[in-house]
């Protein structure tokens, strides 16, 4: 582990990654867009003085499991935070629609400074720093704020004894505080394996909006918290460029920050069988036009 922040901010923005991280951020319906925005636009521009751009990244062993571009304005107080579903087709030298052409390979082969270059080609927007954390995490950040409160929308039931590490789902529906591995459960859970059961009607999309439902809880409830405390729970599972300079900046600026501040999307684009294996396709015309609206350039 490397330096660690004991600041507002990026205890927040380090908080909306650690009860999302391990999630299978998949995606539903299907399109023909091409992939590679780079030759389109350039947004990279004049702004860099009042807004930085984070990484987020959600670590199961040495693979990344979540994906998380983090766009905080630090004058108007907003955050913007883009999920990047791990399937999100990539281009590769030597890989033509195979395993090696989805997004959460990068990182393993390429580490961090090739997995923001793509980033930056598929979204054209330049990361400043980043933030990881592997799957413990999320248990310590829920169980530190004593749980976070969800309206489970359906009994989940789901196992999975071959699963690193196993799982076993079972948590009825209804209004309730879940602890840090119930969390991990209620993150993963996408569909029943059992008779009698059901899971989202949406598919993927559904369990996306539920974990964005999830994040803005906990951020909420994290914030009610002395975040110090929260952080110390957190801190062996961390690894950030952030310094401890940088991040007091950030925290001073950030005052006055809430949750209805921060904006969660997720990278437009649709699923697409290639060669029998699950791809997102992004969508170009329509991730320029986030982007633009996110960095207000017109």
């Amino acid at each position: 582990m490397k330096r660690f922040f004991k600041v507002f901010f990026t205890s927040l923005i380090c908080f909306s990654l650690v009860v999302t991280a391990g999630l299978y951020v998949l995606a539903g319906f299907s399109s023909d867009q091409n992939v590679d925005a780079s030759d389109i636009f350039n947004i990279i521009g004049n702004n860099k003085e009042k807004r930085i751009n984070v990484l987020l990244l959600g670590l199961e062993h040495e693979r990344s499991d979540t994906i998380m571009l983090a766009s905080y304005d630090t004058k108007t107080k907003t955050a913007d935070i883009i999920s990047i579903p791990r399937d999100t087709y990539v281009e590769r030298d030597g890989f033509v629609n195979s395993a090696n052409n989805k997004i959460n390979s990068v990182y393993t082969v390429k580490g961090m400074e090739g997995l923001k270059k793509v980033v930056l080609n598929i979204t054209g927007i330049e990361v400043d720093k980043f933030v990881t954390i592997d799957y413990d995490g999320v248990r310590a950040a829920v169980d530190a704020v004593g749980g976070v409160e969800v309206d489970v929308p359906f009994h989940m039931r789901y196992t999975d004894p071959y699963s690193d590490p196993p799982l076993d789902i079972n948590i009825p529906a209804g209004l309730q505080t879940i602890d840090g591995d119930n969390a991990m459960e209620f993150l993963r859970f996408r569909k029943t394996n059992y008779s009698g059961y059901s899971g989202y009607s949406e598919g993927d999309l559904g369990r996306i909006e539920a974990q964005q439902g999830f994040i803005k809880s906990a951020i909420k409830k994290a914030l009610s918290f002395k975040l110090p405390k929260v952080v110390s729970e957190v801190y062996p599972y961390v690894d950030t460029d952030f310094t401890l300079a940088e991040a007091t900046s950030l925290a001073v600026s950030s005052i006055g920050l809430s949750t209805e501040n921060i904006n969660f999307h997720v990278l437009p684009g649709n699923s697409k069988t290639i060669n029998g294996l699950s791809f997102y396709i992004m969508d170009t015309a329509e991730t320029k036009e986030l982007v633009y609206s996110i960095l207000e350039i017109e």
